[in-house]
């Protein structure tokens, strides 16, 4: 097999029109620095799973991503993350849900794949990560300015008026890893701060199995970004393998039925799919989605708008 690496660091872009050189440099330079990590993973003969995590870990350690130090804030004025990783060869599965703490929370989503359990929420993930040596960091470490902006601005915005006329990039943003590697065994991970002002406690499809991640040998594995609640609903990750399993689509057929479906009844989004030929898919429905992939040649080509992925 040919290992191949697939990321994406949310559906929810910029404006076009409000996107400097600058700034989209960064984001290309972000996207490159998260295929890199994995893909040194998978050179050196390394698993899917442990490909992924390396992506995701660099993509939460960029406070441009909403992820780890970049998350959003809840309308309480608090970080909740999510994070999922979940093992092709036999369906294992880790998650953890509404924390605070762990320096990469994609690591703590790792621990509880490590164990008998498949999803842990609140405090009880908290105490769980640290009795399983989880690296913890203060709450400031996650602090960042525009993130924090970005909550005062939607709570003014609510207070002014009921209409959402935000654009994808105040809306919500995720990131995520898909990996097949040499062996033929594919992998997910997706890990996020989920939506500025989310009510306090709310969890999206990240660490939702089936929903905004998903992976199996026999079929594909996929991590999405968007509109959670629409992906929950909807089990757009499970779909797409379930696609491929029963109706014997290929994944870019079933991947882009699901994302058009998905964006017909309200949910944007998007998604990165990879199946255990090393075939790639990265539809979306939004205005863009920052996303990259990175092959056996050992280029990252990166994209944010509907531009071709470029090195």
């Amino acid at each position: 097999m040919t290992p191949i690496l697939a990321i994406h660091g949310g559906a929810g872009t910029m404006r076009a029109d409000t996107m400097t050189p600058a700034l989209e440099a960064q984001f290309h330079a972000g996207l490159r620095s998260a295929l890199l990590a994995g893909h040194v993973v998978l050179t050196k003969g390394g698993s899917a799973v442990d490909a992924v995590t390396q992506a995701v870990m660099a993509l939460e350690d960029d406070p441009l991503f909403n992820a780890g130090r970049g998350a959003v804030y809840t309308s309480g004025g608090l970080q909740e993350m999510d994070a999922a990783i979940m093992d092709g060869r036999d369906r294992a599965a880790g998650a953890v849900a509404g924390i605070l703490g762990p320096r990469n929370p994609i690591l703590a989503a790792c621990a509880v794949l490590a164990s008998e359990h498949v999803m842990l929420q609140g405090a009880g993930a908290l105490a769980f990560c640290r009795e399983h040596g989880v690296e913890f960091a203060p709450a400031a470490f996650f602090h960042t300015d525009k993130r924090w902006d970005a909550l005062q601005a939607e709570l003014e915005r609510r207070r002014l008026t009921a209409a959402d006329t935000r654009d994808d990039a105040a809306k919500h943003g995720t990131v995520g890893a898909v990996a097949c590697d040499a062996a033929g065994n594919v992998a997910a991970a997706t890990s996020t701060g989920g939506m500025t002002g989310k009510a306090p406690g709310r969890i999206g499809d990240c660490p939702v199995f089936g929903a905004g991640t998903w992976a199996d040998n026999a079929t594909c594995a996929v991590s999405a970004t968007g509109h959670g609640e629409y992906f929950i609903r909807h089990a757009a990750a499970h779909d797409i393998a379930s696609r491929m399993r029963y109706l014997g689509e290929t994944l870019e057929q079933a991947a882009n039925v699901v994302v058009e479906e998905l964006g017909s009844i309200g949910g944007s989004g998007g998604l990165i799919a990879v199946d255990g030929q090393g075939h790639v898919s990265l539809p979306f429905n939004s205005a863009g989605m920052y996303r990259g992939v990175i092959g056996v040649d050992g280029v990252a080509r990166t994209g944010i708008y509907r531009e071709t992925l470029v090195a």
